[in-house]
């Protein structure tokens, strides 16, 4: 795989994102990788179903999958006990899931739908809400969009699948993804591929159908069966409680920044992703008064197997910017003197992460080493051991040449998200679309009263707009 069309970058990580799932172990989970799956496993309503997708050696069309999932919706049968919150079990603990796998799974009808499932190239929810952005609405309408694909009701996810494809009762769609398999810019190439061939190469009639014939000589689905016993029943209870507590406790704030974009900030001659950085210190600073150690996924993927590494965004340099910015008596020029120093040591540290010059990821391998040879070293135990109060990342905005992002705005990705590290931090997700917009996706936890999503949302744009009037664009002689 070439990345920007010239460098080589691993593309191991595409090989799992079908036919994948993580199964759950007393010590350890373990991933679980077939080299094909000829089916789908689907959830409506409380009830599995197994959908092939090949006829006559060959894949269904999209006209003919229309039809298996219209035979889905239109089936009225009840699910059966215990199957309705099945999928909770993905969602708790994992040693309860894993006991519970041994005991209640391991033969008869169990054990052939679980197989079904964990064996499916990937996972599909039919889900009964109706999500999606609202013009009406914007700010409610995609934090409950986000919220939705995160975590939905806990039990109509199965989250140990690579993929599960949610597909909503107004015709919108999203994906959720298991994170051990791969990192966010395989999830987003996938994501971007899909928004593109759905509309411009794939396409629907006029009447909302898609394109081509329907086949009645196709298999219907078939419905999972189940026997699930009492016991196993307390299980799934006891794991929806504890998804359940943990997702009430997001709090998810998700929006367009659209004041300016990557575009203006290159006119800056200055890295979009440091200046985004930067203004994440200043939102964090003003949003807590403090620094704290702060997380940003670099990719590693220049070497084989290369997974991600840490750039630690909240640098020397950018904690003086950050206090100059807080300081009155400090000029505008010694401010952007500042900021440019900030801004370069952001890239230095950056490109130091991709190449394998990073520190994190040596300093684990030494603390797994410290293990296997009994080792105790009060120093890694530090360091290892500090929380990531803001943890950040960007997702590569990648398949540029399949849509005119100016001209269809409509189908441009607005990113992923993810949960919060610590208790009392930020998860902070972005995706640079085009040259004019920079979609933000904000978490943290409800029960933590030191944050607040749409605060952090209000500081970063202000940031932002603080950061851009130090260049003083306007007073420029245009070039």
């Amino acid at each position: 795989l070439m990345g920007q069309s010239a460098i080589p970058m691993c593309s191991s990580q595409y090989e799992r994102m079908f036919n994948s799932t993580r199964l759950p172990g007393l010590e350890t989970d373990t991933l679980q990788h077939l080299k094909d799956s000829k089916h789908i496993a689907v959830y409506h309503r409380g009830r599995f179903y197994k959908v092939w997708l090949y006829h006559n050696g060959r894949l269904l069309k999209p006209r003919e999958i229309q039809t298996q999932m219209q035979k889905i919706l239109d089936d009225q049968s009840p699910a059966q006990p215990g199957e309705e919150k099945l999928a909770a079990l993905t969602a708790g603990d994992r040693v309860p899931w894993a006991k519970a796998r041994r005991s209640f799974f391991s033969q008869g009808k169990n054990k052939v739908s679980l197989d079904t499932i964990e064996k499916a190239a990937f996972f599909v929810t039919l889900d009964d809400t109706e999500q999606g952005f609202r013009k009406e609405d914007p700010m409610t309408s995609l934090d409950s969009y986000a919220k939705s694909l995160l975590h939905g009701k806990c039990y109509d996810r199965w989250f140990d699948k690579s993929l599960s494809f949610i597909i909503f009762k107004n015709g919108k769609i999203g994906l959720n993804a298991e994170h051990s398999w791969a990192d966010a810019p395989i999830i987003g190439h996938l994501w971007e591929s899909i928004l593109a061939t759905d509309q411009f190469q794939l396409g629907y009639t006029e009447e909302g159908n898609c394109k081509g014939e329907a086949n009645g000589q196709i298999p219907l689905p078939q419905r999972l069966q189940w026997e699930i016993s009492e016991p196993c029943q307390e299980v799934i209870t006891q794991s929806l409680s504890v998804a359940q507590q943990l997702a009430d406790d997001v709090d998810f704030h998700s929006f367009p920044f659209d004041d300016f974009g990557k575009g203006l900030i290159k006119r800056c001659r200055i890295s979009p992703d440091a200046f985004v950085q930067m203004a994440l210190q200043l939102a964090h600073y003003w949003d807590k008064g403090s620094f704290c150690l702060t997380y940003e996924a670099s990719m590693t993927r220049l070497f084989r197997e290369g997974r991600t590494e840490t750039v630690r965004s909240c640098s020397t340099q950018a904690t003086k910017f950050v206090l100059a910015m807080m300081d009155p008596t400090q000029t505008r020029e010694q401010k952007l003197k500042l900021f440019k120093q900030a801004a370069e040591k952001h890239q230095d540290l950056y490109r130091h992460a991709m190449t394998g010059a990073g520190i994190d990821r040596h300093l684990f391998c030494l603390y797994v080493v410290s293990k296997y040879l009994g080792v105790e070293s009060p120093f890694l135990k530090e360091v290892l051991s500090e929380p990531w109060k803001l943890s950040t990342s960007q997702t590569p905005h990648q398949l540029l040449d399949l849509v005119d992002v100016n001209r269809f705005p409509q189908y441009v990705s607005s990113g992923g998200g993810f949960g919060p590290v610590a208790d009392d931090g930020y998860g902070v997700s972005y995706i640079m679309v085009g040259e004019t917009l920079i979609n933000m996706h904000i978490s943290c936890k409800f029960s933590s009263p030191e944050t607040d999503s749409h605060r952090f949302g209000k500081h970063f744009r202000q940031a932002m707009l603080d950061i851009l009037s130090l260049f003083n664009l306007n007073n420029r002689p245009s070039q």
